[in-house]
């Protein structure tokens, strides 16, 4: 069978999260259309919106010769981002609330200036928008997601895979984000993966090195996954583990029961909402 990546499942660390989480929240989150707009429906919250507004900055840094980076200032850089963000299409209905969050953003951009490590050395850039690969042929699946940063490792032509953090939590160690990041870059560029980390830029001046996990035993596991996320979608079965919905799809839930706030449309064409309740900061972690 020919390959056709329009008939093909994507899936990504996020999806694979939200499938994990709750079948149900992955459906709403990644398959529903709205109706009236056959648009497919977000979420945003303050959290989202201060890791959207970092990494903007710092993704656009990767794009530019080293000597370069910082001509226009960074702070500079997060302003035009944060307008991007700020108010109700941000999830910001409180301007208090956006005050804190911004000025969090300001001092993780600050940390970046301070202690640039890796953003001013040679990077390598996936020239894909989206990168991705065929997970498994056979079975019709593709791998996608964005890398944040490639730092080139020119003594060893090599690479160093790093992925920048803006919530306030460590990364649970039973995370699949690493083990598929190292598959996205394997298989989506030349250069060997030689090492990873994590900057936790609300938290560190420095990077935390992580064990690149082993490719193999990462594609079984990551295929496993998604081929039960392809049966889902074949049967239609999305179903809560929870009776009466848990923390992922009921708020996506009361989006449908039209509890929510449509505030934009955005890049991708999906329908944008905030709802009176944030998610919880607890979670934010897990976004980015």
């Amino acid at each position: 069978m020919p390959q056709d990546k329009y008939t093909a499942v994507w899936v990504s660390h996020s999806s694979i999260n939200d499938y994990l989480q709750c079948p149900r929240a992955y459906y709403l989150k990644n398959v529903y259309k709205d109706p009236v707009t056959n648009h497919k429906i977000k979420i945003i919250n303050p959290a989202m919106s201060l890791g959207q507004a970092v990494h903007k900055v710092i993704e656009s840094l990767s794009l530019l010769p080293v000597n370069k980076r910082f001509k226009q200032p960074l702070l500079e850089k997060f302003e035009q981002a944060w307008k991007q963000v700020s108010g109700e299409k941000g999830g910001f209905t409180d301007p208090d609330v956006e005050l804190k969050y911004k000025i969090r953003g300001q001092k993780m951009i600050q940390r970046v200036i301070d202690n640039p490590g890796p953003i001013q050395k040679l990077a390598v850039k996936i020239t894909e928008d989206l990168p991705y690969f065929w997970l498994s042929e056979k079975d019709n699946i593709i791998l996608c997601g964005k890398i944040d940063w490639l730092e080139y490792l020119p003594d060893i032509d090599s690479v160093h895979l790093i992925d920048f953090k803006t919530g306030k939590s460590r990364q649970d160690s039973d995370s699949l984000q690493l083990p598929i990041y190292h598959l996205l870059v394997h298989n989506c560029q030349k250069r060997k993966v030689k090492k990873a980390s994590y900057w936790y830029l609300d938290l560190s001046d420095k990077l935390v090195p992580k064990k690149l996990p082993n490719l193999k035993k990462s594609e079984q596991k990551v295929l496993q996954i998604a081929k039960k996320i392809k049966l889902a979608r074949q049967l239609q079965s999305f179903k809560c583990h929870k009776e009466g919905g848990c923390f992922a799809c009921k708020p996506f839930e009361a989006i449908l029961q039209k509890k929510g706030k449509l505030v934009a449309t955005d890049n991708y064409g999906s329908d944008v909402y905030i709802l009176p309740i944030s998610t919880p900061d607890k979670k934010e972690s897990t976004i980015f």
